[in-house]
């Protein structure tokens, strides 16, 4: 049976945040709002948990895309090769915000991914998922529980990601009606901005 937490966006509870932050130091799996739809999430840190979402996503692990989901660009580089100044800007204009950037992934990547040649990082414009990367102290792995195929009313509603994950995952936070639109992603490993997918994230600001 999985937690059920309601936090507040505008105002997270410090002693809330602390016990999804529990969770997750654990190895625990949570459930959790962001500025688009909500994520699947555990501690980069954590080999168990890493694999543990792998099996629930049906993917082997190093072969995984998932998103790195940061509390700023302050330690950047601790997951991705140096990037130029124009790359940057671009960073900076849009996040905290509804992108997920592909960038060139360092060679300081934790043990699991240390093959692959780009890694997905996200900001999200939403205090409840930052606050927990902060209090945390490093990234959370996170993958969408957005069905690609069709909108379905599961999730957006807490309650009902609740009754839909209960048996999966550790915990559940209710931060309120989720998004129903995945995140803009943007390749930047390269010379040229690519889209790869069209999301929330409006494109104008590139």
């Amino acid at each position: 049976m999985a937690e059920f937490v309601r936090i507040y966006e505008e105002n997270p509870n410090p002693k809330e945040i602390k016990r999804v932050v529990d969770v997750l130091k654990r190895g625990g799996l949570i459930i959790y709002p962001t500025d688009t739809v909500y994520g699947l999430g555990c501690d980069i840190t954590n080999m168990k948990a890493l694999e543990r979402i792998a099996q629930i996503k049906g993917v082997k692990l190093e072969k995984s895309n998932f998103s790195f989901v940061c509390h700023d660009l302050s330690n950047l580089s601790d997951y991705v090769k140096q990037i130029d100044t124009s790359t940057f800007k671009i960073l900076k204009r849009a996040l905290p915000g509804p992108y997920t950037f592909i960038l060139p992934g360092a060679k300081t990547l934790p043990h699991p991914f240390k093959k692959k040649k780009t890694v997905g990082i996200r900001v999200p414009n939403n205090n409840i998922a930052l606050e927990i990367v902060r209090q945390l102290g490093n990234p959370i792995i996170s993958t969408s529980i957005h069905d690609e195929d069709e909108v379905l009313e599961y999730t957006t509603d807490p309650e009902l990601i609740l009754e839909k994950w209960d048996n999966l995952v550790d915990l559940v936070i209710d931060g309120g009606y989720g998004d129903n639109h995945a995140s803009t992603i943007i390749d930047l490993s390269e010379d040229e901005p690519v889209v790869i997918r069209e999301g929330k994230g409006s494109l104008e600001i590139f």
